[in-house]
């Protein structure tokens, strides 16, 4: 089947860097979102609707060739109806996964990946259980948290409680504190064929549990190696398509899982101009069943998130290095409204 149009579930900032990359390639766009003014909106037609109205995403299903999605809490359940008419990648239980944190965790452990010690909170049963736990700790909703939100750190059993009330009593994960020198993300692509491309390791830097900096490539051969090895085992078990990316807590020598994300990534954006081919293009590439693209990068790069609102573009472009990007998105405190990519040579 010649594929023409992609559809994209989420308008935001990454379905518009999607469509930016898939544009040039031929393809034309089709976006999903509950903001009639989305960031990708005027790269194509917007259907206005929630995320599990069945009725708008099987017209989108049924105006496509091909379906993606551009952020992980939308609900896998209401996929099983539109993954039956139209091809839908990455796979709708990869994405059920990522949405589970124990679900995620478990499974890490079961493909042999170290996870920080962890333990289920859904009743008093499991809080009495969890006098004994390690603390410090964290407790994270196990659903729907990102960039900081539904987390609450602990010093001591005695808070648990208190912290499990604040984030509503719905079901967690508490997880142990882990040592580490710092956090790289690994991104990688895997096409239908099964055909496996890694980009460079990223050196991330987190403020409040948002990504400020990104910083690539990362050289570090043990860790390039291991950080490889746990990502294709983990697009190998979903049969994977697509860009999957790895958020990883560097100790010495050794990776500690913190999680993944089905989709393209915020860590990855430097490899827009950065590598011969961005994660956004090889994303469309995959699912389009095109041959991947080179992952080689062709620069040093650092990443800044812009927060809150953007800075001067003049000004940001006196240096000669700088890439701006502007998600066309309206401020507003702690918001991501754009990036900006500084080059250098290798």
């Amino acid at each position: 089947m010649t594929i023409k149009t992609v559809g994209i579930i989420g308008g935001g900032q990454l379905a518009r860097m999607l469509a930016l990359a898939g544009i040039p390639l031929g393809y034309k766009f089709i976006f999903l979102d509950t903001y009639a003014e989305c960031p990708a909106g005027d790269l194509g037609e917007v259907i206005l609707a929630q995320y599990d109205d069945q009725e708008k995403l099987i017209e989108l299903a049924n105006r496509c060739d091909v379906l993606t999605f551009d952020f992980e809490n939308v609900p896998a359940s209401a996929l099983n109806e539109i993954v039956k008419q139209v091809s839908f990648h990455p796979s709708a239980e990869a994405l059920k996964t990522a949405q589970d944190r124990l679900s995620e965790k478990t499974l890490f452990q079961e493909l042999g990946i170290s996870t920080p010690e962890f333990l289920n909170i859904e009743s008093n049963d499991d809080i009495e259980k969890a006098k004994d736990f390690p603390f410090p700790a964290i407790l994270k909703t196990r659903r729907f948290g990102y960039d900081g939100k539904g987390q609450v750190r602990i010093s001591s059993s005695t808070e648990l409680i208190e912290a499990w009330n604040e984030l509503g009593n719905t079901a967690c994960l508490l997880e142990g504190f882990v040592k580490f020198d710092f956090e790289v993300s690994q991104v990688a692509v895997r096409d239908v064929k099964g055909n496996i491309e890694f980009y460079p390791l990223t050196e991330n830097r987190h403020e409040n549990g948002i990504l400020i900096e990104s910083n690539a490539p990362y050289v570090n051969s043990v860790l390039e190696s291991l950080a490889q090895t746990f990502t294709k085992n983990l697009l190998e078990h979903f049969d994977y398509v697509g860009v999957l990316a790895i958020e990883f807590f560097v100790n010495g020598n050794s990776l500690i899982i913190n999680e993944m994300a089905p989709r393209v990534h915020n860590s990855g954006h430097w490899t827009i101009e950065g590598t011969l081919s961005s994660q956004f293009e090889n994303h469309i590439r995959a699912i389009t069943g095109l041959p991947l693209g080179d992952t080689f990068a062709i620069c040093k790069a650092k990443m800044i998130n812009c927060l809150g609102e953007m800075p001067n573009r003049e000004e940001s472009l006196k240096d000669a290095s700088a890439h701006y990007h502007d998600y066309a998105k309206e401020p507003r405190p702690g918001r991501k409204v754009g990036h900006i990519t500084y080059l250098s040579k290798l």
